[in-house]
């Protein structure tokens, strides 16, 4: 079954779909093997996402109702460019709901705003075995640079490097 891309919603999250939300996270990190990195909680995402200080913005993709994927983003600063720009943590379409547009869409919905918000760039990371991803990344215009690396401090290292020791 093909969804017309007419039947597919796309909308800003809102607080109510925070445990939705939680649940496309948890099947994404099933689908990258790393459902036991997902130590949060659909209260956790609440809090960050529509809190007091809200940390990102996501926006939801729906078929019939039902919530089938997902773009969660923030922005972030380039200095070269002194212009904001547009960081896309994670975007998960349900297996079953793949090859339907859905993921263009959410890219198309989020290249639209960076624009319109004045974006110099608009940016994201991809796993290096996920062949399909890098794939529809690169048919939609994306440059995988091959010469960027992330790099992440967590936990015990993160505690170790401002100077703390980590909490029992």
């Amino acid at each position: 079954m093909n969804t017309p891309a007419s039947q597919i919603t796309l909308r800003l999250a809102t607080d109510d779909d925070a445990d939705a939300l939680f649940h496309l996270i948890q099947a994404l990190a099933d689908y990258e093997k790393l459902s036991r990195q997902v130590t949060g909680s659909a209260a956790e995402l609440k809090q960050h996402l529509f809190g007091d200080r809200p940390y990102a913005t996501a926006v939801v993709a729906e078929v019939e109702g039902k919530a089938v994927g997902f773009a969660l983003f923030f922005y972030n600063y380039s200095t070269f460019l002194t212009k904001p720009g547009l960081y896309l943590e994670d975007l998960f379409v349900l297996p079953e709901y793949r090859r339907r547009g859905i993921g263009t869409a959410l890219l198309r919905y989020l290249a639209d705003r960076a624009i319109a918000e004045g974006c110099g760039r608009f940016e994201w990371s991809v796993l290096d075995w996920n062949a399909p991803a890098i794939a529809f990344y690169q048919k939609m215009g994306a440059e995988v640079l091959p010469d960027w690396r992330i790099c992440r401090v967590t936990g015990a290292a993160l505690s170790a490097l401002a100077g703390q020791e980590e909490e029992a």
